[in-house]
């Protein structure tokens, strides 16, 4: 994995990750919204993108489209919280995200991206 674009908010949350991935050698952009992360998208290569649910505003499906649009075959890790139902942990998987719940680590988001890397090749 060569570097993670993190869409979260929460300042604290995406420095942690932020500072987190370059300690295992993982480029790191950063984003505070959605906006600024298609901005992001458009200019630098990711090889994952990691956003928060809280930062979707739009259906499951434009978000599917705004992403493969903007960048084409990288995966997206939805972040939800502990609380969050079964229910749109599902949703989210079934629109072709993966889910991770909070606080995400860099640990699994390597292992996420090994995963996500081997069923692309499949």
């Amino acid at each position: 994995m060569n570097r993670v674009l993190v869409i979260d908010q929460d300042r604290a949350t995406r420095e942690l990750l932020g500072l987190a991935c370059l300690g295992h050698d993982v480029g790191v952009a950063l984003a505070e919204n959605l906006c600024e992360g298609v901005r992001m998208l458009l200019s630098v290569p990711v090889s994952l993108v990691v956003v928060d649910a809280a930062a979707l505003r739009l259906t499951l499906r434009e978000h599917v489209t705004l992403f493969e649009r903007v960048a084409p075959g990288v995966p997206v890790v939805v972040s939800v919280a502990a609380e969050t139902a079964l229910e749109q942990r599902v949703a989210f998987e079934l629109a072709g995200f993966r889910v991770l719940s909070k606080p995400v680590t860099v640990e699994e988001l390597l292992e996420k991206g090994a995963e996500l890397a081997g069923e692309a090749r499949a």
